[in-house]
């Protein structure tokens, strides 16, 4: 006959595997995406010509580091300027767990350096907004379960633009979706047809509703306030770049720096993603 005490540790150890197999469950929940694909979007804080050329020199980052590591990376939608700089830039990086990789740059990247748009030779401080979502496939074909209600978008057509804004195509192709309670709003032209880019505009807002519900979620369970914007300014900053009178590169969470800004914007940033492994979603 079996000791009573064996049917204790019994219901004890079964307990600590069901609490291990749902622990299990919700990580997977929470890092199903990151085996797939990303799309980033970058915004130019305010600052005009500087912070438009910072955000295209944040691009040009993502697009060396992408190419470095043998990524595909295709342009979404752009709005640039008579400098070539960008307002904002959306764009997708395919490769595997380029989502698991890049989803914690999301936030504020600013700039300090002597601006190259100033006569006088000024030192100047830009900030941009880089914001990561996973690569939804089309809603239709989605798990995710984050089907959008019709009446909650607002749907707006136009001309899809080529660089300098010359109109490429004399059909209103490229689509713009606005969600209206959370006025989240997404731009695509990079599709040949309207329903095609409809149809990526929405994958997209999906997964914008997506990461934010997340962070949501993430922040609630950590005590944190919730804050429904992001303010692209000083203080929210995530990383730091400073081109003069020094050079250092510095993540305001991780405290990782190097003086390697060349490397670093040159597409060189495994030593911030190697840090940022640790952090939440």
């Amino acid at each position: 006959m079996l000791a009573p005490d064996f049917w204790a540790d019994k219901d004890l150890a079964q307990a600590k595997i069901k609490e291990l197999s749902q622990l299990k469950e919700e990580l997977a929940g929470q890092n199903k995406y990151d085996s797939g694909d990303a799309i980033i979007t970058i915004f130019a804080g305010a600052g005009g010509d500087d912070a438009e050329d910072w955000a295209r020199m944040l691009f040009d980052m993502y697009f060396k580091w992408a190419d470095n590591n043998k990524f595909d990376l295709q342009i979404i939608h752009q709005n640039t300027n008579d400098h070539n700089g960008y307002r904002n830039l959306t764009f997708e990086i395919r490769g595997r767990g380029v989502y698991g990789i890049l989803k914690n740059e999301s936030g504020v990247h600013r700039l300090v350096r002597i601006s190259p748009f100033n006569a006088k030779n000024l030192r100047h401080t830009s900030f941009a907004l880089v914001e990561v979502i996973p690569r939804f496939e089309k809603i239709a074909k989605s798990s995710a379960g984050w089907r959008i209600p019709e009446d909650d978008l607002r749907v707006e057509f136009s001309r899809s633009s080529g660089p300098g804004g010359q109109n490429v195509n004399k059909r209103e192709t490229a689509v713009r979706l606005v969600h209206l309670p959370t006025n989240l709003a997404v731009h695509v032209d990079s599709e040949r047809s309207q329903l095609a880019n409809r149809d990526k505009a929405l994958a997209i807002l999906a997964a914008k509703l997506y990461k934010r519900a997340e962070e949501e979620r993430l922040k609630k369970e950590q005590g944190m306030y919730v804050s429904k914007t992001t303010e692209i300014e000083w203080g929210n900053q995530i990383r730091s770049y400073v081109l003069h009178p020094y050079k250092l590169v510095k993540d305001h969470r991780t405290e990782v720096e190097t003086s390697d800004i060349d490397g670093v914007l040159g597409g060189d940033l495994s030593l911030f993603l190697d840090a940022e492994k640790d952090l939440a979603f």
